[in-house]
């Protein structure tokens, strides 16, 4: 995709960073949560004018149902200062730490306090508040957040509260109504217009890394509905105020809007909050194939005739594709029911899965249509589960982390890096490290936020652990899982 203009997440730039599925019909069990509860609803888009223009009644629906979110963390900053070189040997750099607040939004997903937001909003926050339309404020829990889908859910101790029911984002078409709502410039309650742009995009806002486990799902829903700083994790809804997607991102080369947003889609939000909630994780379900998608280029290379669907360009040995009996050159057209034309496209069908569950995948093979029946996969390639106990791992380590700031990364040489800011009982303390520790890799592999802790869940032996003191003094430690 032509890139014309830089790409910020909507709750950056001052100040932001801070911003299930009806149980999606599988032929598998798919039960998710007993916690959060909505009703099915199913809506005709096409079915009256009046549909399309009241956006009255879409506004009283949800203005109630999306929170302000305040996050506090705290910042370090170093000043020079020979006397503490001479009395504590480190440097000559005594540290100051201030507090620091962001602002962002929240949907409520259920009468029971249960709040769908963007990771980026919370991420690395010591304390977030949730105030509602009714300016009753609250102390919030993060329950889990995904920084693949850049999606988190809160929780708040309060029930009968108003909230926003799912629709359906396969059903949503570009040109229809939507209204973004959400809290910009630290304004409450405010509400906006626009139309689907466009579907499936991929604006690569979001960090892939392998080596840490990190495979973004981008397949956002494009609106010209106005979507400022402070909007991130506010809701985006139809005409009959049905949620269907949370605003993400913008488009602009000055940090306001400026004509693209861009929302994930809800059904990769009712996934990934019924995940986070039962399993505190997000079961990411894999297929198992590299694609390239249909062009004129392609087309004359592979003497394909038709362009619709994506393009099996290698399998994963003994992946979900491979074992269902797809093949090298196949083309996808279709997981289960849904259209996939694109790389996103696929992505997003696919996030709606776990491992084990089962889907019939549509194919073109030699010019003839065939159906295979495929069970997903997770990233080891096999079909386990997460489970909840197993996070318990990382919890182990029994330490408080916190983010190093632009000024000790310069100071002390490194690019990357998470301070332990209090230490307890657990393998780091044992190992031992002292707190004011910055762990800059974990087994050869980079850190930079506690989430690239999370593949020692499944690590077994030894773990070697290198760093450096606030002093400049660099350690290298060692247990085992």
């Amino acid at each position: 995709m032509k890139k014309i203009a830089s790409i910020i997440l909507a709750a950056s730039a001052g100040f932001a960073g801070a911003a299930l599925f009806n149980q999606f019909e599988s032929p598998k069990k798919n039960n998710f949560s007993a916690e959060i509860k909505q009703p099915i609803r199913a809506v005709n888009y096409g079915a009256t004018p009046e549909l399309s223009v009241n956006f009255e009644a879409a506004a009283e629906k949800t203005i109630h149902a999306v929170v302000h979110i305040k996050t506090f963390f705290k910042e370090d900053s170093f000043m020079a200062d020979p006397w503490h070189q001479f009395f504590f040997g480190d440097n000559g750099y005594r540290r100051n730490s201030q507090q620091q607040m962001s602002t962002g939004s929240g949907v409520i997903i259920s009468e029971n306090g249960y709040i769908a937001t963007n990771n980026h909003v919370i991420n690395n926050a010591e304390k977030v508040e949730v105030t509602l339309n009714n300016n009753k404020t609250y102390t919030a829990e993060i329950i889990g957040k995904d920084p693949n889908t850049d999606l988190a859910l809160l929780k708040i101790e309060e029930t009968g509260l108003p909230y926003i029911t799912y629709g359906n984002s396969d059903d949503v078409k570009v040109g229809q109504w939507a209204l973004a709502v959400g809290n910009p410039f630290n304004l409450t309650s405010t509400v906006t217009a626009g139309i689907i742009s466009a579907k499936g995009r991929s604006i690569n806002a979001l960090e892939a890394n392998a080596n840490k486990g990190s495979y973004p799902i981008e397949s956002f829903i494009q609106t010209d509905a106005a979507v400022n700083p402070g909007n991130s994790g506010g809701a985006l809804v139809n005409t009959v105020g049905e949620l269907i997607g949370i605003n993400s991102a913008i488009a602009s080369n000055t940090g306001s809007y400026a004509g693209y947003s861009f929302a994930v889609p809800v059904n990769i939000v009712k996934k990934v909050m019924a995940d986070l909630l039962e399993f505190g994780t997000v079961q990411r379900a894999f297929i198992g194939v590299s694609i390239r998608e249909i062009d004129n280029k392609l087309a004359e290379e592979k003497n394909l005739n038709q362009y619709q669907g994506v393009y099996v360009a290698g399998l994963t040995e003994g992946g979900a594709a491979d074992m269902a009996g797809v093949k090298e050159g196949d083309i996808i057209t279709k997981i289960g029911e849904t259209k996939v034309n694109s790389s996103p496209e696929l992505q997003e069908q696919v996030s709606k899965y776990r491992p084990g569950d089962k889907i019939n995948v549509t194919v073109i093979r030699e010019g003839k249509e065939k159906v295979v029946a495929l069970m997903f996969k997770n990233k080891n390639n096999n079909t386990d589960l997460m489970k909840k106990e197993k996070l318990s791992v990382v919890r182990a380590l029994g330490a408080v982390f916190e983010p190093v700031t632009q000024d000790e990364m310069r100071r002390l040489r490194i690019a990357n890096g998470i301070k332990i800011k209090q230490l307890g009982e657990g393998k780091l303390a044992s190992s031992g490290i002292k707190e004011g520790f910055i762990i800059t890799s974990i087994d050869k592999n980079a850190v930079t936020e506690v989430e690239d802790l999370n593949f020692l869940e499944n690590k077994k032996g030894g773990v070697l652990i290198e760093g450096v003191y606030p002093n400049g003094f660099r350690a290298y430690y060692g247990f085992g899982l």
